[in-house]
């Protein structure tokens, strides 16, 4: 009786198996990795070159050039500079505007939600959030288009969730002055004010910005100074 024929090894073995296609995931996520560092290498370098040159003088060629990106890899991401600077605040500036909407979602005392309102703005000035913010100030007469786009992104929706909470404020007698629930502007202007002044002068004179807030929300709430 002859012996049964053994099935042939084939050559290389488990190498020829096919590749599980969680297997693959590595290479995609490489690649996205690539791409997200790309994408933020442009913002970077769309930041440096607005802040350096003023948004109109700004060419999409000196962004690649800093980016280190070809100028074709700029519009694989965003569409023209306005859509870099509309990034640019979506990812600079709304977190910090969400954060104060968040604030207005929980009813907290008003002194507990101002001092995490101050430790934003105070955390902010040092970093390159004041070169958005000072981009707006410098540009938005120019270009009323990148104006109106903070506004609503920005300004609008952080003047709504302010003006709640100094609302709910009054009404616990938390705040003495009524009138300032229709200017919450002015809880927020010596944020500006301190990107204003680092900016410019503190070169000059240091502003102790921490040291401003603080006295800021104890003007806001009536408080004695004890000096």
């Amino acid at each position: 009786m002859s012996q049964q024929a053994r099935p042939k090894k084939i050559a290389g073995g488990a190498a020829n198996r096919p590749v599980a296609a969680g297997r693959r995931q590595p290479a995609t996520d490489n690649r996205s990795q690539k791409a997200a560092a790309r994408r933020e290498a442009i913002l970077a370098a769309a930041l440096d070159e607005f802040s350096a040159r003023g948004f109109a003088e700004a060419r999409l060629d000196d962004v690649a050039r800093t980016a280190g990106v070809a100028k074709g890899t700029i519009y694989l991401h965003f569409a023209d500079k306005e859509a870099l600077f509309q990034e640019l605040v979506r990812t600079m500036i709304s977190p910090l505007v969400a954060a104060l909407v968040e604030l207005r979602a929980v009813d907290r005392p008003i002194r507990a939600a101002l001092e995490r309102i101050a430790e934003l703005f105070v955390g902010s000035v040092g970093t390159r959030r004041r070169d958005v913010v000072q981009l707006v100030l410098s540009e938005g007469h120019r270009f009323p288009e990148l104006a109106e786009f903070y506004y609503r992104e920005v300004v609008e929706r952080a003047m709504t969730a302010m003006g709640t909470m100094l609302e709910r404020a009054i009404a616990r007698g938390e705040i003495p002055n009524a009138a300032l629930a229709h200017f919450p502007q002015l809880v927020v202007a010596p944020g500006i004010l301190s990107v204003i002044w680092v900016g410019l002068f503190d070169r000059f004179q240091h502003l102790d910005v921490a040291a401003m807030m603080r006295t800021h929300i104890a003007i806001l709430l009536g408080e004695r100074s004890g000096s």
